[in-house]
């Protein structure tokens, strides 16, 4: 069905399977009385249950809070948090530059990206490798196919601070055996016989557990992007206690500029737009 036949069939009705509320009554999310149901539910534990549906454990739920934690910095230097903190400078609302910060975080580079590529790759490798395929087998394939593998080296710095943290939560709480989770430090060993800087990266490897835990390439990217939330708040209230416009100037002496030179324009001049 489609054309008016679609549209009829869905006007003056919202379906939904997710939630709705009725002011003054209750609000169900997923099936489930927000108020009743959830009662005492963390922040964390509510917000995957509305991506994926289901409902994670303890101990998962604190290695999806600690990649958040880990991965927050109050650093004004980095790209998302410097768009929030240079709206707040301007004297833009504070949720306007937060809005906007969120956003650039799914850089295609360094952002959010390569952990969207990341986790597609680590699910089609989960399946060859359950079909008997080795890492070595797998690497080999997606470079021959022309696809690089993201989630391996990093540019700023070949080692990721954040890497060891992260592996002492997964220990703790016991989620270092997954498929997937193994399988990323086997592909490491992959391409760093290739290319000594290809170690695996905190963007790999959250990556690879997220596929442990179930989640599919969406899903996870309406998580990961909002692993840096907590490092913009702090910019924010510091560029807004700086005076307006002060925010990391740069004189025009340090604009390095290639392109072209400055011509002059000789041609006729033209008359005012009527």
């Amino acid at each position: 069905m489609d054309g008016p036949e679609a549209l009829a069939a869905q006007a003056d009705v919202l379906r939904t399977r997710v939630g709705a509320c009725w002011p003054g009554t209750r609000a169900v999310f997923r099936g489930q009385d927000l108020h009743r149901d959830l009662d005492g539910i963390s922040w964390m534990g509510l917000y995957v249950f509305g991506i994926t549906g289901r409902r994670f454990a303890a101990n998962e739920l604190r290695v999806l809070e600690g990649i958040w934690t880990m991965t927050s910095y109050p650093d004004t230097r980095l790209w998302n948090n410097r768009v929030a903190a240079l709206a707040a400078n301007a004297r833009s609302p504070s949720v306007l530059g937060l809005s906007a910060a969120i956003a650039t975080t799914e850089a295609g580079v360094f952002g959010g990206g390569p952990g969207l590529q990341s986790i597609d790759f680590f699910l089609r490798a989960g399946e060859k490798l359950r079909a008997g395929e080795s890492a070595e087998a797998i690497v080999a394939a997606e470079l021959l196919a022309g696809r690089r593998i993201l989630g391996f080296g990093r540019p700023i710095h070949a080692t990721d601070e954040r890497l060891p943290p992260l592996m002492r939560l997964v220990e703790r709480e016991g989620l270092d055996r997954g498929l997937h989770y193994r399988l990323a430090f086997d592909v490491e060993q992959a391409l760093l016989r290739r290319k000594p800087f290809l170690k695996l990266n905190f963007a790999g490897l959250t990556a690879a557990l997220a596929a442990d835990l179930g989640f599919t390439a969406r899903q996870y990217q309406l998580y990961n992007i909002l692993k840096t939330l907590a490092g913009m708040p702090p910019c924010i209230v510091e560029a807004a206690e700086k005076p307006e416009g002060t925010l990391m100037p740069m004189a025009c002496e340090n604009v390095r500029y290639e392109g072209h030179a400055p011509r002059s324009w000789s041609g006729r001049r033209l008359g005012p737009i009527s």
